[in-house]
């Protein structure tokens, strides 16, 4: 058994070895080194150790190979050069989900792209009414515009261009219309079926936030459509666990199935629990933490069957294994990995940490053991994915796990019954919706209280290596475990005070990527300013993201950049606090709202309307309000100056060249065509455009000025810092990846 460990771990090790150079190779010489170590020692275990070099340098070679690729008829080639209408044929994969944006998203398997034989996964989103009465495997044919996925623009963002890799799909389609190819076809049998009885059937009967979420605890958040404040107020408190089918539910159903089938014959009671997983898998559909769960579900069935022991630990290495055989790029799965990471703790730390609280009363002590241990192993992971903890996360969890418990067990019965006596169901909705809507209003509670979530920036992989290795050691080494709380301070300690000391010495100013809209985050040692156009997309997936990443917890002064979009405003005062918001209100349309303004007073800011010649100083940066129609600001950083120009259109252009704009190092607009003599005033020896296409009259112009040219919308987020110079995110992410 000791060699099978040592194998499985190499082949794990060698697929997570991937991501770092010659990490196969590596692994190689490790094994053999460890090998010639053990012949000299004279050991019996040389052989394993080369074996298990041989594993992990394979285990890479076995990862490429699984990786998927587009095919040379593969819709990805179809993509036209300029934005067209184009017509793809295929049939429908899966059930559409409700985006964001209020329109259906779908995964289309192809077959034709106009009139030419095509093939692959494709990505499509659809307006709600087209796409609503979808089922798979149903034949369509879909029109609409063909793209290129993004990749990762900016730091902290989402990388979709690999998010739809990992699918196997290269390109997706904004579809307009879609037209029914056999008006006849009907739905063949499919779990999906059963899924949707179970969602209509409890949203018919506890309304549609509550019955959404019931469902999501039975069958997986990942085929329910849940209403997405409440998917991430349950998120900002740790509890996104509840909406997720796992462990869980696996452990309710046996348990459940065990006691109703305890006075029949062991091979009925195995098969009926046996059947039950595999219906939750039918369910759920085949995600690594249901997989895990299940398999682990099986491996204890089958030791009651041969009357032998389950080792926990063991079964779940087995686990590992088998999923990442069939399926090895979940090792890069942020599911599969805090799924396992999460068991583990309970398997190791739960038992230990129980005997320490054996002096409360037996009903609590799982309650508080659970979400502690649980925490624990997946605190460093979430801190290098997402660099954000919630103070009140053990607490909630705490206070909700009887409510979780009790909503699991009764919804599952609920669900059971609607399928026999649906009439029983109805009369028994009340006992069910008061516990979810209690539910839901506790995790809304606690997002709302002060430091409901604290950024403190994304840990390196190197910190987060260590952090693992100081959870290991009480764990491994029984003597170190009465010294855990010194690992506990030494773990915050290499958290927190690097973070402070960067961020209190950081001098960076930073261009985001955010759709042609002008965003700029300054931080000045500690001190952090933020220019926003507003938009509420731009604020949710590309101001925050890079906030929290960097972590930081609060805007010291803000400007207000476009008019009318006060929506992004409001979501990031939800996030963290302002302490000035300044508003070009010299314009015919305010920029902010009046709600906005009473959440900044709520929040101790000001609000501050910007007129001509004022000057803003925080710190080491001042900024100069040139003029404000056109909109003309000067940012002085570190002796060097930044001129934002916001669309000045002709006539403005040339009232502009009689003001003070001599001395700007850095020119930062919108891409749009500048008057030349405007650029011969200027000089600038580098032009930052917050857009995908420069003016050709302008770029020729700029070219002859040997200017640095920059583009966020082509090449991404463009960081500045004093020591470094101009660094775009897409060249960070080469240079980090290149590192791992």
């Amino acid at each position: 058994m000791e060699s099978v460990v040592v194998w499985g771990l190499a082949y794990i090790l060698g697929l997570w070895m991937t991501a770092i150079p010659f990490g196969g190779v590596i692994l190689l010489g490790c094994g053999v080194i460890a090998a010639i170590v053990s012949l000299k020692s004279k050991r019996k275990n040389a052989k394993i150790f080369a074996i298990a070099g041989l594993i992990g340098l394979l285990a890479g070679f076995y990862l490429q190979i699984r990786t998927p690729q587009p095919s040379k008829i593969d819709v990805s080639h179809f993509i036209p050069k300029e934005k067209q209408e184009i017509t793809v044929t295929g049939s429908v994969e899966a059930l559409p989900k409700l985006t964001r944006s209020g329109r259906l998203q779908l995964w289309f398997d192809v077959t034709a792209v106009g009139a030419q034989k095509a093939a692959g996964k494709l990505y499509v989103t659809l307006p709600k009414v087209e796409a609503e009465d979808l089922f798979p495997g149903q034949v369509i044919s879909i029109t609409g515009n063909l793209y290129k996925p993004k990749p990762k623009m900016n730091p902290g963002g989402f990388d979709f261009q690999k998010y739809l890799a990992e699918k196997g799909s290269f390109a997706g389609l904004k579809g307009t219309s879609i037209r029914l190819l056999d008006v006849n076809q009907k739905p063949e049998w499919g779990w999906w079926m059963v899924q949707q009885q179970i969602v209509r059937s409890q949203t018919e009967q506890l309304g549609q936030t509550e019955g959404a979420l019931v469902a999501a605890m039975i069958i997986g958040g990942q085929v329910v459509d849940i209403p997405f404040d409440v998917k991430e107020a349950f998120a900002k408190i740790g509890l996104s666990h509840a909406l997720a089918a796992s462990g869980f539910q696996v452990t309710l159903i046996l348990g459940v199935l065990l006691a109703l089938t305890k006075r029949l014959p062991k091979g009925v009671q195995i098969g009926c629990c046996a059947t039950g997983l595999i219906i939750f898998v039918g369910l759920t559909g085949l995600q690594p933490s249901v997989l895990r769960a299940v398999l682990m579900g099986f491996a204890i069935l089958m030791g009651l069957a041969v009357e032998r022991k389950v080792k926990p630990l063991q079964s779940l290495l087995i686990v590992a294994i088998i999923l990442l055989l069939w399926e090895p790029l979940w090792i890069w799965s942020l599911s599969f990995q805090f799924s396992f990471l999460a068991t583990l703790g309970l398997l190791v730390t739960v038992p230990a940490l129980s005997k320490r609280l054996d002096w409360l009363p037996t009903v609590i002590v799982p309650a508080i053991a659970v979400p502690i241990s649980a925490l624990l192993w997946t605190l460093p992971l979430q801190l290098y994915s997402f660099g954000i903890v919630s103070p009140y996360c053990i607490l909630a969890n705490l206070i909700t796990t009887v409510l979780i418990s009790f909503i699991s067990l009764a919804g599952i019965i609920s669900a059971a019954v609607n399928f026999v006596v649906p009439a029983i169901a109805k009369f028994a909705a009340p006992v069910l919706y008061y516990p979810t809507h209690g539910l839901i209003v506790t995790a809304k509670f606690f997002c709302q209280l002060p430091g409901n979530s604290i950024s403190v920036g994304t840990i390196s992989i190197v910190l987060m290596i260590a952090l693992y290795a100081m959870i290991c050691t009480p764990w491994i080494f029984p003597k170190c475990r009465r010294q855990w709380w010194a690992f506990l301070l030494v773990g915050m300690s290499l958290v927190f005070i690097p973070a402070w000391y960067v961020r209190s010495n950081l001098l960076q100013v930073t261009a985001l990527s955010a759709g042609a809209k002008p965003v700029i985050v300054v931080q000045d040692h500690g001190r952090v300013g933020l220019i926003n156009s507003g938009n509420a997309t731009a604020v949710k997936f590309t101001v925050l993201p890079f906030l929290q990443k960097e972590g930081i917890n609060q805007i010291d002064w803000a400007i207000a950049a476009s008019p009318s979009m006060s929506d992004g405003w409001s979501k990031l005062l939800d996030a963290l606090p302002i302490r000035s918001l300044y508003d070009f209100s010299g314009q015919k349309q305010q920029v902010v709202s009046l709600k906005v303004v009473e959440q900044i007073a709520k929040r101790t800011g000001k609000y501050l309307p910007i007129v001509s010649g004022q000057k803003i100083e925080s710190g080491t940066v001042a900024l100069q309000v040139l003029s404000i129609e056109p909109t003309i600001v000067q940012v002085s950083v570190a002796h060097q100056h930044w001129l934002w120009l916001r669309d000045l259109p002709t006539i403005a252009q040339q009232k502009a060249l009689g003001s003070a704009l001599v001395g700007n190092e850095i020119l930062w607009w919108s891409g749009r065509q500048l008057h030349p003599k405007l650029l011969e005033i200027l000089q600038p020896k580098t032009a930052i455009a917050y857009s995908k296409t420069i003016h050709p009259e302008t770029l020729n112009q700029m070219q002859r000025l040997q200017v640095q040219i920059y583009q966020t919308e082509a090449e991404g987020a463009l960081q500045w810092s004093k020591n470094q110079g101009f660094r775009t995110s897409l060249e960070d992410d080469e240079s980090d990846g290149s590192f791992l």
